[in-house]
């Protein structure tokens, strides 16, 4: 899963439980609903019942009232005992699985209706029953029913807060693409007004090395215009050497960089194709590597490896520099976070999005030690179809 696909992952995450928990509320409100209709049935045949018994001297037109009343509770838990709490299991009524065929279990049930409600008191003049209940199945899930409300709420005001963070982020690429691009737009001017004063230094025979040297920053300010001007739109990928690209991005850095600092690389002998911008690419091994350049303060070890297996390769930066706490391995890829007095921290935010957006690979912290180093790793797919 890549930068971007996180993000979309969440908010697809959301709603699809936005949509499942609703769904499920719908069910069981519909649920709900029926059991009421049917219980409210029931209610009318006992009126209607009521209704016949109270206009009629027969026993049995009560006695009928009586089973129909007795029937009527089909959810709702009642153990009937006497003023000893001795239970008859036969008055007992819409027990748990078991509970009426063991006695231990029975007392244990009793002492859990205690505590949700008081009894009923039933005086047979010679006698006295205790009704016991407890709380329908119906009544027992609408407990729940603010807790699924909460949570729908909760979760929508989850979508709303990402719709809002993610538009602003929007806007804030749209504002950083547009300043790259002017900055490309504005540095075109006298990046030509130098290649002309190149020309002009040629026929006044100096030093071809100044030249060489220069024509190299030309080169490598054309190759910043370029980076500038891509970014806010998709890039176009070629299959080049990615052993090559390596090499010469850096060749150019130690070139540029301090003697203090001790450049080492370890590359395969043989081509490796990959599908790469080679400016984009060249980018982000650059802000890696000035971005270990910074962690040893000008002075240190630095290397670069690249190693391969079937289906990918693996490009280590590896510094000795002041080491990243584990706590911070991702969010030292966040746009504008840096531990730095200076700079606006755009470096490794701008390096994950073109490993991860553009070239649909990954990196990572892969190792870090306080003290003694960092080391990133870029994995990218080879170009080849068969890998």
């Amino acid at each position: 899963m890549n930068f971007s696909d996180e993000r979309n992952f969440a908010s697809y995450f959301i709603i699809v439980a936005v949509l499942v928990i609703t769904g499920l509320v719908l069910w069981n409100t519909s649920l709900f609903f029926q059991k009421l209709k049917d219980d409210e049935r029931i209610k009318m045949q006992v009126w209607a019942q009521a209704q016949k018994a109270f206009n009629s001297d027969l026993m049995d037109d009560y006695l009928d009232l009586t089973i129909i009343i007795n029937k009527s509770n089909t959810t709702i838990p009642i153990i009937i005992t006497d003023e000893n709490d001795n239970i008859d299991p036969t008055l007992c009524a819409n027990l748990p699985d078991g509970v009426n065929e063991d006695s231990e279990k029975l007392k244990e049930y009793l002492e859990e209706l205690k505590s949700e409600n008081d009894p009923m008191t039933i005086d047979l003049k010679e006698s006295v029953q205790y009704i016991y209940y407890g709380d329908s199945a119906v009544l027992n899930k609408l407990k729940y029913y603010p807790i699924a409300i909460a949570l729908i709420i909760f979760l929508l005001i989850g979508v709303i807060y990402f719709f809002f963070s993610t538009s602003k982020v929007s806007e804030q690429n749209k504002l950083w693409a547009g300043m790259a691009k002017e900055t490309a737009h504005q540095i075109g001017t006298p990046l030509s007004s130098l290649v002309g004063w190149g020309e002009i230094l040629k026929s006044e025979n100096v030093n071809p090395e100044y030249l060489v040297e220069m024509e190299k920053d030309i080169a490598r300010l054309k190759e910043i215009t370029e980076r500038f001007s891509k970014i806010g739109s998709i890039p176009n990928l070629e299959k080049l050497d990615i052993v090559h690209e390596t090499k010469e991005t850096y060749l150019y850095l130690q070139a540029r960089s301090s003697k203090l600092i001790n450049f080492s690389i370890n590359l395969p002998d043989y081509p490796i194709e990959v599908y790469l911008n080679r400016q984009l690419y060249s980018w982000t091994i650059e802000n890696l590597v000035k971005n270990a350049i910074d962690a040893m303060r000008g002075k240190g070890n630095l290397h670069i490896s690249l190693t391969e297996d079937t289906k990918r390769v693996y490009i280590k930066v590896k510094d000795s520099g002041k080491g990243i706490p584990k706590s911070k391995f991702s969010k030292i890829f966040e746009p504008g976070y840096t531990s730095k007095s200076r700079g606006w921290g755009l470096g490794l935010s701008l390096a994950k999005r073109i490993i991860e957006s553009y070239h649909s690979g990954r990196i990572k912290v892969y190792k870090s030690e306080i003290g003694k180093g960092t080391s990133f790793q870029i994995t990218l797919r080879k170009s080849d179809p068969l890998a």
